[in-house]
């Protein structure tokens, strides 16, 4: 192996202690991204699924530790390693990773910052990764009881999710394309807590059912009162997050008149509110 390589894998080996000493597990990885150590039965098309019950080296995240001798003997395994991955979904901080890529046609970042508008969240202050192609990881901390899926563009085009049983490419990591860094000013920083109206957009949806037609009382009232107690500058925001909730609660049909007409009384023009509420339907996976 060239000198070159033995130190990227020793400094590779360095940051993924260091993480592992802020409570984060780690895997080393290969330049392009992936776990460095193969399956062990990659030619064993009968074996069974094993996340490493069988006691040897090579399942990707599922190798994940914070033990630093568990740790040296993964990477001792990987000498090849450049880079390492942290688990996601994981304790203490079930860590989120928010990763917003450059390669989509979607500018990711303004498509995140619309979402927290649409949806009154913000994003706080934490750990952001600077990827080599000019991208961002965005570390977030999930509740223990919720098991946060992977996904890709589900949440907007552009923006993917790390979660359990994925892992984000640690910072110092070096790539075929490039070596990773913690942002200027976000290396001290712990993941922050994950926003609810974020957490809730991140949950797979609730399964299809088919409720008895509600009236406006109860949640739906409730949703109107929301609607009417908008000021001038935030109508439309308020209106197409109750809307999103009524058909993410399946009461969406039901409660288009309500809704507009709340609209109505606080200053927006029909048009303005049926298209906002058409606009809910479809980021809900609704027909309008």
């Amino acid at each position: 192996m060239a000198t070159t390589d033995r130190q990227a894998t020793t400094l590779a080996l360095a940051h993924a202690l260091s993480a592992a000493e802020r409570g984060l597990a780690v895997i080393p990885l290969s330049r392009t991204k992936l776990p460095a150590l193969r399956s062990p039965h990659r030619d064993d098309p009968t074996a069974p699924i094993c996340h490493g019950e069988c006691g040897r080296l090579g399942h990707g995240v599922y190798d994940a530790t914070t033990d630093p001798a568990r740790i040296r003997d993964l990477f001792t395994a990987a000498p090849w390693a450049t880079g390492y991955g942290i688990a996601c979904g994981l304790p203490p901080h079930h860590l989120i990773g928010v990763d917003l890529d450059t390669k989509s046609d979607t500018d990711s970042s303004a498509a995140l910052r619309e979402l927290a508008l649409r949806h009154l969240f913000t994003i706080p202050d934490t750990v952001v990764v600077l990827t080599p192609s000019g991208g961002r990881h965005l570390w977030l901390s999930g509740p223990p009881d919720v098991v946060v899926p992977n996904s890709a563009g589900r949440l907007a085009p552009g923006i993917d999710i790390r979660g359990a049983g994925g892992y984000l490419v640690g910072p110092g990591s070096r790539t075929d394309h490039g070596t990773y860094a913690t942002a200027p000013g976000t290396a001290h920083l712990a993941p922050a807590a994950c926003p609810p109206a974020l957490l809730r957009l991140l949950l797979p949806p609730p399964r299809s059912h088919h409720p008895t037609p509600p009236s406006t009382g109860g949640h739906g009232q409730g949703l109107v009162q929301f609607v009417l107690a908008a000021h001038e500058g935030q109508r439309n925001t308020r209106l197409f997050w109750a809307a999103c909730r009524a058909y993410e609660d399946g009461i969406g049909p039901a409660l288009v008149d309500p809704l507009i007409d709340a609209a109505l009384n606080t200053g927006l023009s029909e048009r303005e509110a049926r298209a906002t509420i058409a606009s809910a339907a479809r980021m809900t996976g609704h027909r309008p």
